[in-house]
């Protein structure tokens, strides 16, 4: 349909719709999901039963288990974390059965899983309920990791999370749940890997991840009049699409990393790293990250505002190394 608009929330419900309805083995399970407040998921339990969509008690290690189980068997469970903070209580089914049953198998087995996990600050609800974390999750070798960062790649990308064979950890900001935009009626898939040129620049490269891409673009859009920005989102950290984030680097010779993430040992840092080894002789000026402090997130707004990333940072970061 030309010109329709949906939300983030509402490309995640017509996601989940248009694959239970093209495949019965889409399953779905979780947090409060047939609650009608949960936008993402609301209608789904009155349109395919009790028996495809099941709330989940609160006890993550259980039904993530279940998950991994209903996978190895052959079914295509999307399984939703409330809060990504609290898949820290199910660590050995993520990252150990989930991750590496195909791999311990030698093939036998594999694991179309989608764990979709809400994240991000900017709520004040503190330490155990605003991280990010998907560093976590990139560091083990296994998994997929999709973080959308508007409703058409939220679409696309969990059509290709569902279809995937192997699990995929895919991310939803809070914030960007009521954001609006361009989504196509009928199915799509977004492919894995493949990053999203957001704006073409040639004086600095600004790669950032969900809800960090539109602060970039704003920041570009307002330093236009001196400074090109090229904003790039890669989509997936894992696959991570190397060849769109060294093309750019190379072309400009200057790179912003902004990241909701914590600075140390995120993938701020691995995007540095990656431009460092691969790109060290186009840089003018040294790699800047702007990144969540290594401290934990305060309930306090302004505190919690005072370390967060954002477009007003972001902009200092740029004319630094300018």
């Amino acid at each position: 349909m030309a010109g329709r608009e949906i939300s983030y929330g509402e490309a995640i419900n017509e996601a989940l719709r248009q694959e239970m309805r093209r495949d019965a083995e889409v399953i779905l399970f979780g947090e409060n999901v047939s609650s009608s407040w949960r936008v993402a998921t609301r209608g789904l339990k009155e349109e395919f039963g009790r028996e495809r969509v099941r709330d989940a008690p609160i006890a993550e290690t259980s039904f993530i288990g279940m998950g991994v189980g209903a996978a190895i068997l052959g079914i295509r469970p999307v399984v939703e974390l409330m809060l990504v903070d609290f898949s820290l209580v199910a660590m050995d089914q993520i990252m150990n059965q989930m991750a590496k049953s195909h791999y311990m198998s030698g093939g036998a087995v594999e694991v179309p899983m989608t764990l979709r996990a809400i994240y991000g600050a900017g709520t004040s609800s503190g330490a155990t309920h605003s991280e990010a974390l998907y560093a976590l999750f990139a560091h083990m070798p296994g998994i997929k990791v999709a973080i959308p960062s508007n409703p058409f790649d939220a679409k696309g990308l969990l059509i290709s999370s569902i279809r995937d064979d192997d699990p995929v950890v895919f991310m939803e900001h809070r914030l960007l749940y009521r954001v609006k935009g361009p989504v196509p009626e009928e199915a799509y898939a977004v492919p894995l890997g493949v990053a999203n040129l957001v704006r073409e620049g040639s004086d600095v490269t600004v790669i950032a991840t969900g809800a960090m891409v539109a602060q970039a673009a704003e920041a570009a859009d307002e330093l236009a009049p001196k400074v090109d920005i090229e904003v790039i989102d890669p989509r997936t950290i894992i696959p991570l699409d190397e060849e769109a984030i060294l093309n750019s680097v190379r072309k400009t010779g200057r790179l912003v990393v902004v990241d909701e993430d914590y600075e140390r040992c995120g993938f701020s840092a691995e995007v540095a790293a990656i431009a460092a080894e691969k790109a060290y002789g186009y840089l003018k000026a040294p790699i800047t990250r702007v990144a969540t402090p290594n401290v934990p997130l305060p309930y306090n707004p302004r505190l919690e505002r005072h370390l967060l990333p954002d477009k007003e940072k972001l902009d200092r970061a740029i004319r630094a190394i300018l």
